[in-house]
C-alpha cells in the first residue's frame, strides 16, 4: 500500500505543479494565467501535506508536526484555489462579476482561513479535534456549493469546462466522511484517492481549455 500510494502521490504532486508552470508559460489571456496559478497552488499546497506523508512510510523519525503544518498550509491554498475557480468561472464565461456573490465567497473564505489558523485545531498533535474539523470546513463546503452550482448554470457552454462542476461536486462528497469519520474509521482516508483523481480531471479540463482557446 505505501508503495502505490506513495507513487500515486508524487505523480499527483509532479502533474499538478507542472500543469501550472505550463499554464503559467503557454496559457493564452487572463484565463490561461488565472487556470495556471490555480493549478500551481493546488500542487504545492499539497505538496506541504504530501511529502510528508510519504516520507514517513519510509523514515523513522517522527513527522507529526510536520504532517499538522502541511494540512494546515494545505487547507489555506485549497481555499484560494476555489477563490481562483471563482475568477476562471467569471474569466471563461465573460459573465458579470455579482458583487454579493463575490462578497460571499471571500467572507467565507475569510472565514475558513481563520478558523483553520485558530490554535483549537491542535494542528501538531496527532489528531485534530473532531468539532473543530468540522466548523471549519462549513464555511469550506458552502464555498464549494457556490463553486458547483456557479459551473453547472453554465454547463453547457463550454465543452472543456461542462464537467467541472461534477467533479468539484464528486471532490467534496469523498471528503465530507473523511472529515466526519477517518478518526473513528482510519479506511475512510482512502476517500482521499478518488478525492484527488477529481482534482486531476479539473487539471486536465485545464489543459483542454488551454488546448481550444484561440
Amino acid at each position: 500500500m505505501k508503495y502505490s500510494e506513495s507513487f500515486f502521490d508524487i505523480a499527483y504532486l509532479i502533474t499538478a505543479i507542472g500543469t501550472g508552470l505550463f499554464l503559467l508559460i503557454k496559457g493564452n489571456g487572463k484565463l490561461g494565467k488565472l487556470m495556471g496559478a490555480a493549478a500551481l497552488i493546488l500542487g504545492c499546497g499539497d505538496a506541504f501535506h504530501l511529502v510528508p506523508r510519504v516520507l514517513n512510510y519510509f523514515s523513522d523519525n517522527d513527522f507529526t508536526s510536520a504532517l499538522g503544518i502541511g494540512k494546515l498550509i494545505t487547507s489555506v491554498t485549497m481555499t484560494v484555489f476555489y477563490i481562483l475557480m471563482y475568477y476562471i468561472f467569471i474569466a471563461d464565461y465573460g459573465v458579470s462579476e455579482n458583487k454579493g456573490v463575490t462578497a460571499g465567497i471571500w467572507l467565507l473564505s475569510a472565514v475558513r482561513i481563520i478558523y483553520c489558523l485558530l490554535p483549537q485545531n491542535e494542528w501538531l498533535t496527532d489528531s485534530s479535534p473532531l468539532l473543530w474539523g468540522i466548523l471549519r470546513n462549513i464555511p469550506f463546503v458552502i464555498l464549494g456549493i457556490i463553486i458547483v452550482c456557479l459551473y453547472f448554470s453554465k454547463r453547457r457552454d463550454d465543452a472543456a469546462f461542462k464537467n467541472i462542476w461534477l467533479f468539484v461536486l464528486l471532490s467534496f462528497l469523498f471528503y465530507i466522511p473523511v472529515v466526519v469519520g477517518a478518526e473513528a474509521v482510519p479506511m475512510l482516508g482512502m476517500l482521499m484517492l478518488p478525492k484527488t483523481v477529481c482534482y486531476v480531471l479539473i487539471l486536465i479540463a485545464f489543459l483542454k481549455k488551454r488546448k481550444s482557446s484561440p
